[in-house]
């Protein structure tokens, strides 16, 4: 403590518009993740489940994380193994895009999954496309081995009996040999 007392004189009034500034500025950073859901079906198609799966692809790449449900109708509910084999393959399609948060567990009729997004994957990924160069130039200088290949295969002079580029006459004058 100092000695002897300071005191700050303020405006009370300023003071508390600046704290309830500083608040809504780390509210308006702050990330905000949700829980989106998708529902599948055991008896579910290709095409529909191609699409649902490129939906949850999304959801993740946007930072929310992904409930899967799998809903059982009727008998269905007797074969629990067709559902966790649909879950199964979503998590295996979205490899390493996605980690699994809670494995799928039976509650009443439905089969649920919650996904997460895997941010050091993402991270890693993003790492590796910038560090890539493109496929038109190396960093040394040298061609790419695809166009080397493709000069490689173009003819450099016209070999005889072939028309020249310019339409010229092919046949030597005269004297010229």
């Amino acid at each position: 403590m100092a000695n002897p007392p300071v005191c700050r004189i303020m405006d009370f009034g300023k003071f508390k518009f600046d704290e309830a500034q500083r608040a809504k500025e780390s509210r308006r950073k702050a990330v905000h993740v949700g829980i989106k859901e998708m529902k599948y079906r055991p008896k579910i198609g290709p095409g529909d489940f191609d699409t649902k799966t490129r939906q949850v692809a999304k959801f993740l790449d946007d930072g929310h994380k992904v409930k899967l449900t799998i809903m059982f109708r009727g008998r269905e509910v007797f074969h629990p193994e067709l559902g966790k084999r649909i879950l199964d393959r979503v998590a295996e399609t979205l490899g390493d895009a996605a980690k699994i948060e809670f494995e799928p567990r039976l509650d009443g009729r439905n089969m649920v999954m919650v996904l997460a997004p895997d941010k050091r994957a993402r991270q890693s990924a993003a790492a590796k496309a910038t560090r890539q160069p493109s496929d038109e130039q190396k960093p040394d200088g040298a061609a790419p081995p695809q166009a080397a290949e493709q000069a490689a295969a173009q003819p450099v002079e016209a070999e005889a009996g072939q028309q020249p580029a310019d339409g010229g006459d092919t046949t030597a004058a005269p004297g010229e040999e």
